[in-house]
């Protein structure tokens, strides 16, 4: 069971990864909907996983792992994002990012990866 941070602009798509995380027993710690925000939360709660939306407004996802990975050099943080978004995985994997996610997210492939983040720590 993983502590978990929600990253998204979306209030929906919070809502939906909170129900799909719980399908895997994790529990959802924090919540940001931006990347100045998720700065914020990830220093207050330490979450062991960040899932990091790449498109929100003020800091977007990838300045945002950049960020919080310059600071928390162990942040573990999983990018989600729409198929045309690419190249912005890249560089959020480039940046520190260990993981993404390609929409549409299924309980499976979410719950597929986090678990096998926790068990290479």
């Amino acid at each position: 069971m993983a502590r978990i941070m929600i990253v998204d602009d979306s209030i929906v798509m919070r809502k939906t990864l909170k129900t799909l995380l719980a399908q895997g027993s994790h529990t959802v710690i924090a919540e940001a909907s931006n990347g100045f925000q998720a700065y914020n939360e990830y220093e207050s709660s330490r979450p062991d996983i960040v899932t990091m939306d790449i498109t929100m407004p003020g800091m977007n996802g990838i300045d945002a792992v950049k960020k919080i990975v310059a600071d928390f050099p162990d942040a573990r943080i999983i990018v989600i994002s729409a198929l045309d978004q690419r190249n912005m995985v890249f560089d959020a994997l480039k940046n520190g990012a260990k993981h993404y996610i390609i929409k549409p997210i299924t309980a499976e492939k979410i719950n597929t990866i986090i678990d096998g983040m926790l068990s290479e720590s």
